[in-house]
């Protein structure tokens, strides 16, 4: 995987931010931070392009039907063998 040289401008207050995560040993310098924060994002980038799937997924799969709450907890209660209070 190639690399690309990249120049960014932060404040004060996130470069500061940025060498605290870097003095607390979880990272060895700023673009290790960088990339990790790019990493978490595209991930969650990922996690809201599947629920937004799901989501349309369940609006397109009919009308609602009425639930019963009391009746679900009662049934999961009976599934993983707890009692419902």
């Amino acid at each position: 995987m190639g690399t690309t040289r990249k120049t960014i401008t932060v404040t004060d207050q996130q470069d500061e931010w940025i060498k605290a995560q870097i003095e607390g040993g979880d990272f060895t310098n700023d673009s290790e931070y960088i990339r990790d924060l790019i990493r978490r994002d595209q991930a969650r980038g990922f996690e809201v392009d599947v629920i937004r799937s799901e989501l349309i997924k369940g609006e397109q799969s009919g009308d609602p039907r009425p639930f019963d709450a009391k009746q679900f907890k009662e049934r999961m209660a009976a599934k993983h063998a707890r009692k419902t209070r």
